[in-house]
Parts: structure tokens; C-alpha cells; sequence
């Protein structure tokens, strides 16, 4: 649809100036597909900034409210935002349910309310919405709906989300937010007024240790999603699961103390990561 030209464009532009975080197998998706890679990341782009860049929690809730009244205008098709006009071919297009834009935006309205989790299952509850919806989405975009490739992306999506928020336990920290479950501090002996003080404890390196062991177990579990998909689709699970267990491994190797320091993957290993994904891909894919 051509009208829709500009919208696409915009998606495009946003998903470049946040590249490092975008799918990086898109670069050999065909141009056909990665554009409607771009909607879809632009939504997830969006939703995250409409809650984490306001500053304000109130007028964030409200801010993604208005926005998940857009997405339900977008399945009336009655789009206005570019990022839904662009959205609303690709979900035409690809058949795509509502569901899991609107789980990513409950998520995001959570995070406005909620800053605390008392379990793991709750915390696994909240990635429910706030990662396994993506994959979900990309599967769709591949020609994938079936129930079995689905839980095995949520394994990934929910390890990669478990991944960011060990690395990124100061900086939430900063946002009012600790994701790691109340009934894991308390198992390793862990107040809260340690995370505050930036004390890189014994125990609190002893619970950062189990929380890494057991995402890197699912990061693992999901692989064998792998072996189910075709294509360039590989190159990112693989890839993506490379870089998540990279970050666990940086963790590992500042001896857990992510207080301290925030892990990053470099660069260089980034690219190390990529061409070896594709160096496995079997020419038959």
C-alpha cells in the first residue's frame, strides 16, 4: 500500500537509531519482510519509551493508556499514529491478533504501578507480557502460529528479559524498580537497603550466581527452537541466544557484582556472535 510509505519510513527511521537493540538477522530478512520488522519493532520501541522516558509514572500510565485506545482504533482501521499506520498493513497482512500488542502494553502500564515481585513465578508472570509477546509476533511474521514453537520462543524471550534485568539491576534500581523476586533475597540473606548501599555482598554475589544459573538453563531449553525454524530466522535465535548468555557470562566474569558495574557486550563480540550464527547456517536453510 503505498500510502503507507511514509509510515514504514518512519518505523525504519526509529529502528535504526536504536539498532543495537534490533533484530539482527533482519539485515538478511528480504526487504519485503523487514519492513514490516520495522512496524512491529517500532510499537515495541515506542511502548517501552511511552514508560520508562516519561519520568513520571502517573502521566506514564496515562500516556499508554491513550496508546492501547490507538492500537484498538488500529484493529478498526482507523489508524493515525504513523507507527500504527504502518502497523495496521502488517497486521492485515500477516493476520496478526491484537493480544500480544496489548500484553506488551500492559506490561509496560505494570511497570508504572509495580515495583516490586515476591516470587519467581510472579516475575515469570510479568514476562508473560513484557517479552514473550515479541517472539510471538515474529513467528507470525515467519509463518510460524503453532502452540510448540511458541513455548520454546517464550523460553528464549523470557531468558533474554530474566538477562537484562540481572545486568541492569543498578540502573532500575535508580527507576524505584527491583525485579529480582523478594523470596530470592531473603533465601541469600539480601536486604534491600544492600542493593541501595551498593554492597556487592558475598550473598548477594551468591543470589546474582543462582539467578544467572537458572536463566542460562532456559536460554539452553530454547534452542531447540532452532532446529524448528528455516532460514534467516535462525541466524537471530541463535544470535540472540549468544547474546543473552554473553551477558550472563560478563556478569560471571565481574564476579556478579552488577552493582558495581553494568555488563555490556562489546562490539567486537557482537560481530564474533553474528558471523558465527551465520557460519552454522546450513546453505540448505
Amino acid at each position: 500500500m503505498t500510502e503507507n510509505k511514509e509510515a514504514f519510513a518512519y518505523c525504519e527511521k526509529l529502528a535504526r537509531s536504536h539498532y543495537e537493540n534490533f533484530t539482527v538477522g533482519s539485515l538478511f530478512v528480504p526487504k519485503i519482510l523487514r519492513r514490516h520488522l520495522y512496524s512491529v519493532y517500532a510499537f515495541c520501541r515506542w511502548s517501552d519509551d511511552l514508560g520508562d522516558e516519561t519520568g513520571d509514572p502517573v502521566r506514564a500510565y496515562r500516556l499508554l493508556e491513550d496508546w492501547e485506545n490507538q492500537l484498538n482504533a488500529c484493529y478498526e482501521g482507523k489508524a493515525s499514529h504513523p507507527i500504527y499506520q504502518a502497523l495496521q498493513e502488517t497486521i492485515s497482512e500477516f493476520h496478526l491478533p491484537k493480544d500480544p500488542f496489548w500484553r506488551l502494553i500492559q506490561a509496560f502500564k505494570q511497570d508504572q504501578i509495580k515495583t516490586r515481585y515476591q516470587t519467581f513465578t510472579e516475575l515469570l508472570e510479568y514476562c508473560q507480557n513484557s517479552a514473550n509477546p515479541v517472539g510471538h509476533l515474529v513467528l507470525y511474521l515467519f509463518g510460524y502460529q503453532d502452540k510448540k514453537r511458541q513455548e520454546l520462543s517464550d523460553m528464549t524471550c523470557t531468558a533474554l528479559q530474566l538477562a537484562n534485568f540481572w545486568q541492569d539491576v543498578a540502573v532500575d534500581l535508580l527507576k524505584g524498580r527491583i525485579y529480582i523476586p523478594r523470596e530470592d533475597m531473603e533465601r541469600f540473606g539480601v536486604l534491600e537497603s544492600d542493593l541501595h548501599l551498593n554492597q556487592g555482598t558475598k550473598n548477594f554475589k551468591e543470589l546474582m550466581a543462582f539467578e544467572v544459573d537458572r536463566t542460562r538453563d532456559m536460554f539452553l531449553k530454547g534452542l531447540e527452537l532452532v532446529k524448528l525454524v528455516k532460514g534467516v530466522l535462525k541466524i537471530d535465535l541463535k544470535a540472540f541466544t549468544k547474546g543473552g548468555l554473553a551477558v550472563l557470562d560478563g556478569i560471571q566474569k565481574m564476579d556478579y557484582d552488577v552493582l558495581l558495574k553494568r555488563p555490556v557486550v562489546s562490539r567486537r563480540l557482537k560481530l564474533k556472535i553474528l558471523i558465527e550464527a551465520l557460519a552454522s547456517l546450513p546453505f540448505s536453510a
